[in-house]
């Protein structure tokens, strides 16, 4: 066999190795956007199955996610209307300092403008025709010709300069005024935001107010955690079962190889920690509650992907991250979700707020970490504070 044979069947296998792998990575994407489909339609009907079985709370827990999931959105939009004003506010400060520096230019024009119409009606009461007539020597007549010519060339190049300001001027004069109506609509859109924003705020307290007047006493509410505790293993399971399968990007480190040096989903206080009493002892806590100023941000202690973002009751704005190797973090009661099913998120990304959805009468956090389905102490996962 030749030597050329040889580098062209070398050179085609490595065309079909390349266009194998290609093939592979796209079916494996394919395979995983349908499993996220799968998923979003399975938590659905579970979500349906578990209202269906709901007592005579689930109007009342109705009222509360409308509430709780408008406040929620409601948030994301003021929080978009601030970003949009803040980068209007830079574009029109831009757009004034160029009208600053064209008006200084156009002053500083203006002025060598003028001294050049006083030497040009200087220079006119000695015309060219004059100079000739007043029988100087040729090389004078000459010189006086020729800066005679650059004074015009000059002249004209002020001129023009000057025009050139002037038109910038007035394209920039329309653009500002557009960008300062833009600002105040921006503006009248946040007051209305905010007015709406307090209406559902309202509308919370009264739909939580309902629900706590239900809770006659502590056999009541732990018969309701113990719901709640069931309806969230349920979308556990749910999830294990759809995405278990599903690969996390290679080249990053492993979850279980992060002990002990996870970041804080956020920063606050702790007030429950894992395996502490709740409900007269008759409960534990199967995370932490970390108690944080309202709408703090809300990081993923780890890459990963979403595999729930959505308003879960009891447990309110919630979102689980999966991390592999059957590790899920959850974030619940949260303010906003700024991640939807099926995005990755790496470690520190913002993927929330913190609020009090689920019906908390304080701002706070609840995290846990899971490790195939079992809750373990997301202290011993933590870096230290």
């Amino acid at each position: 066999m030749s030597r050329y044979s040889s580098i062209s069947i070398l050179f085609n296998f490595r065309v079909y190795a390349v266009a194998l792998l290609c093939f592979l990575a796209s079916a494996s994407l394919a395979d995983q956007q349908q499993d996220m489909k799968a998923l979003q339609e399975n938590i659905q009907q579970l979500q349906k199955e578990l209202k269906s079985i709901q007592g005579e709370r689930s109007e009342l827990q109705k009222n509360l996610q409308k509430s709780e999931t408008e406040v929620g959105e409601l948030l994301k939009k003021i929080e978009q209307i601030n970003r949009d004003l803040k980068q209007q506010n830079n574009q029109l400060k831009e757009l004034q300092q160029q009208r600053e520096t064209l008006q200084g230019a156009k002053r500083s024009q203006q002025s060598e403008v003028a001294t050049q119409v006083a030497s040009a009606y200087q220079l006119g009461q000695q015309s060219q025709i004059k100079l000739l007539l007043n029988q100087e020597s040729p090389e004078r007549v000459s010189r006086l010709l020729k800066y005679h010519q650059y004074f015009l060339a000059a002249r004209a190049d002020k001129l023009a300069a000057y025009q050139a300001t002037l038109e910038q001027l007035d394209e920039l004069e329309p653009r500002i005024a557009a960008k300062t109506l833009e600002l105040n609509e921006s503006q009248k859109a946040l007051q209305a935001r905010h007015l709406e924003l307090k209406q559902r705020q309202q509308d919370r307290q009264q739909a939580l107010a309902k629900i706590n007047s239900t809770l006659k006493d502590k056999d009541q509410e732990l018969r309701q955690m113990e719901e709640d505790r069931k309806r969230l293993q349920a979308l556990l399971q749910q999830v294990t079962h759809t995405v278990g399968s599903v690969p996390l990007p290679d080249g990053n480190e492993k979850f279980s190889s992060r002990k002990g040096r996870l970041p804080w989903p956020t920063d606050g206080k702790v007030i429950h920690r894992f395996g502490s009493p709740r409900v007269s002892g008759q409960m534990q806590w199967s995370g932490m509650m970390i108690r944080a100023a309202e709408g703090k941000p809300v990081i993923a202690v780890h890459h990963g992907r979403v595999v729930f973002a959505d308003y879960f009751r009891g447990h309110g704005l919630l979102l689980i991250v999966d991390h592999g190797e059957g590790f899920l973090s959850l974030y619940a009661h949260n303010q906003s979700l700024f991640k939807t099913t099926g995005d990755w998120v790496r470690a520190g990304d913002a993927i929330a707020s913190v609020g009090n959805s689920g019906g908390q009468a304080e701002t706070a956090l609840y995290f846990e970490i899971r490790q195939n389905g079992k809750p373990t102490d997301p202290a011993t996962w933590l870096a230290r504070a």
